[in-house]
């Protein structure tokens, strides 16, 4: 039987007050929920120690946490059920990843890795010698580089279809 994983993100608050031995334990418990019923974890960041905007359980700061991961969905019950048990994790938020926001993030990374790379290989135009007696207009043409055509993010099937009449 072939079950479908979906793409989940989670992020989780934990106690910040704890030594940091025991915050990498309680990271590697919720990866080791995780991968032991099916899911594959593809991004972890750490985000440390920030202030609480608001008090939890009397707590003003938490270590930030957020993962990205591939699981069955039966595997996020198990996982808020950890949650709710450790009594380190002050917070969390399990979200299910859609397919055009993973799609749409691709686009981005390869857009800006694109630019990253296009900044590094273009060379810096140096006008040639311009003569005293040349309009301004004409060496900014020489530098001027043509904008980008910038396309949305999302294509929506609602934008296709004609508004109703009442």
């Amino acid at each position: 039987m072939n079950i479908s994983k979906n793409n989940y993100e989670t992020t989780f608050i934990i106690n910040a007050s704890l030594e940091d031995g025991q915050i990498e334990s309680t990271i590697s418990h919720v990866q080791e929920v995780i991968t032991r019923n099916g899911g594959e974890i593809t991004a972890l960041n750490k985000w440390g120690r920030k202030r609480l905007a608001y008090p939890i359980q009397k707590k003003n700061n938490g270590f930030y946490v957020n993962m990205e991961f591939v699981a069955p969905a039966t595997a996020m019950a198990l996982l808020e059920r950890v949650y709710q048990l450790d009594e380190n994790t002050l917070r969390f938020l399990t979200l299910h990843v859609d397919d055009k926001v993973l799609k749409a993030r691709t686009a981005l990374q390869a857009a800006a890795a694109l630019s990253a790379a296009a900044t590094l290989l273009t060379p810096v135009a140096v006008p040639a010698a311009v003569p005293a007696v040349a309009p301004v207009a004409e060496a900014a043409a020489a530098v001027a580089v043509p904008p980008e055509k910038k396309e949305p993010l999302f294509k929506d099937d609602a934008s296709a279809k004609t508004p109703r009449t009442a």
